[in-house]
């Protein structure tokens, strides 16, 4: 197995002059690891209400998120899920990866949600950070904070010629930590 793995290494990198002369990864990922410290705080589990607006009018959700460090801590994964409170079926299901690209110093979320799929620009903030989104005419703003121990977040859209409006909004209470997404890889060896 080991012979099989080196020499599928050997192949890509004779495949691919500029990966021979690539950074050790083990410091690009030290790197990407230390970019990601401010998202630390979203580890865990979390719990509340979201709300948007939208064509067919309002619409109220149990929001929760689970989020936690992949890849030695070099991304972040979180998975949202949004219940109808009175029914308890999923009306929302989405999940995301946070990356640190060392090669252009920025930031990206890229997400799966309701059978779409994107990777959108992040920039920090103070207590948070932002995430875009361009559809069309359409641009589309998260404001991610942690305030007073809350994750809140809220969702503003901007068309042509018309003022920018907020459609979301979601507040959540951490209610537990969580070995997620780690939790159950496979050993070595059994």
């Amino acid at each position: 197995m080991k012979w099989g793995t080196w020499m599928i290494g050997a192949a890509l990198l004779a495949a691919n002059p500029v990966a021979a002369q690539a950074p050790d990864h083990h410091a690009v990922m030290a790197e990407q690891v230390e970019a990601m410290a401010p998202f630390a705080w979203m580890d865990g589990h979390w719990r509340g209400t979201a709300s948007q607006v939208g064509p067919g009018g309002r619409i109220e959700l149990v929001q929760t998120e689970r989020v936690g460090p992949f890849l030695e801590g070099s991304v972040k994964v979180v998975e949202g899920r949004g219940y109808d409170p009175d029914t308890g079926k999923v009306e929302f299901n989405a999940l995301g990866v946070v990356h640190y690209d060392t090669a252009t110093e920025a930031y990206t979320l890229n997400a799966v949600a309701n059978g779409q799929r994107g990777t959108f620009p992040i920039e920090l903030r103070e207590n948070g950070f932002d995430w875009f989104i361009e559809r069309g005419p359409a641009k589309i703003r998260y404001e991610t904070r942690l305030e007073e121990g809350r994750w809140h977040e809220t969702g503003f859209v901007e068309m042509p010629g018309r003022e920018e409006m907020k459609f979301f909004e979601m507040t959540l209470e951490r209610i537990g930590d969580s070995d997620w997404p780690v939790a159950g890889t496979l050993p070595m060896a059994d």
